[in-house]
């Protein structure tokens, strides 16, 4: 193990012994969860027609709330909730157990993420693509009864949805041990409707969209009919840099004289394009790793506070003595 492995290693140690003393020595817990009930359609004279919602509420709300009566329903502890928030902490530090090395932990929690994404698209794509786009086409009586009452009355079999239906069957005989070449066509018009589809789109959206906002007045007025020097500057620098993009790319002539030149600003034009994506991509990157250390700190730890709503608990509390 390198120093730096060995460095992270103990980093993490440490960390295990403070959570473990924070766990013991806290009088108030860690990482919990609680809701509010919210009844839905109190009023409403058939039972069916009365539910019960749960959202998240915080530590304060719940404290006030039992200090003001012990018996009361309205705010809960959530144990279910509890155990998500444990989850979901300990996944985020298998994930960054690999700052120290490929692990049993971080393959674990990779295995994890991979298969509940895998299975929470299929089940979205389910129910919100196969059924009322495609069984909901082919028999929206059943779809009516069985799963989405809210469907179109006005829906009528189509049975032209059975050929997707029969395309959709084709891809599936993959699985099966013989015949896997049956899958090949329908994934050939997948493919193809798909491509073109995105031709279609890019075209539009990207490549005229980019000529469209490429040709633009060097003379810029303002609201009142004044002459913009800064927005007419703008014009300026952005033909002056796709013109110069062009040109790099333009290889009939040799690179030399005021071609050369001209590419070369191109060039520089295009690094710092580049350089200004990379740093939106690794600003992101910084704001997602600051997101799950902020949940750490707080909904896991309870080591800070930022929304105050646990503080406002613990004064109210302090309040009574």
């Amino acid at each position: 193990m390198n120093s730096s492995n060995r460095l992270w290693l103990i980093l993490f140690i440490i960390g295990a012994v403070l959570v473990a003393g924070r766990m013991i020595m806290s009088s108030n817990g860690m990482g919990k969860a609680y809701v509010q009930a919210v009844p839905v359609n109190p009023d409403a004279e058939n039972e069916d027609h009365k539910w019960t919602i749960y959202e998240q509420a915080s530590l304060t709300d719940y404290n006030k709330s039992v200090l003001a009566d012990p018996n009361q329903t309205e705010y809960l502890f959530s144990m279910s909730r509890t155990l998500g928030v444990w989850f979901a902490a300990l996944m985020t530090i298998f994930v960054l157990s690999f700052l120290i090395r490929d692990n049993p932990f971080y393959k674990f929690a990779e295995a994890v993420f991979v298969g509940i994404s895998a299975a929470y698209w299929m089940v979205v794509g389910f129910w919100s693509t196969v059924v009322p786009n495609l069984i909901g086409k082919i028999s929206p009586d059943l779809v009516r009864n069985w799963a989405l009452p809210g469907l179109g009355q006005d829906e009528h079999s189509e049975l032209l949805y059975l050929i997707p239906l029969a395309l959709g069957l084709m891809l599936l005989w993959r699985l099966s041990p013989k015949g896997g070449w049956i899958s090949r066509w329908p994934m050939a018009f997948i493919i193809g409707v798909f491509c073109g589809l995105r031709l279609i789109t890019f075209i539009h959206a990207d490549f005229l969209s980019q000529i469209r906002n490429g040709i633009v007045p060097l003379w810029v007025e303002d609201s009142t009919g004044a002459f913009s020097f800064w927005l007419s500057l703008r014009s300026v620098f952005l033909i002056v840099g796709v013109l110069s993009c062009l040109v790099y790319f333009f290889f009939s002539f040799e690179h030399k004289g005021i071609v050369g030149k001209t590419a070369k600003l191109g060039i520089w034009f295009m690094m710092i394009t580049f350089g200004a994506a990379f740093g939106y991509t690794v600003m992101g990157r910084i704001a997602l790793l600051a997101i799950r250390l902020e949940f750490l700190f707080d909904d896991w730890l309870w080591l800070i506070d930022p929304t105050d709503k646990r503080v406002e608990a613990v004064v109210s509390m302090l309040g009574l003595f």
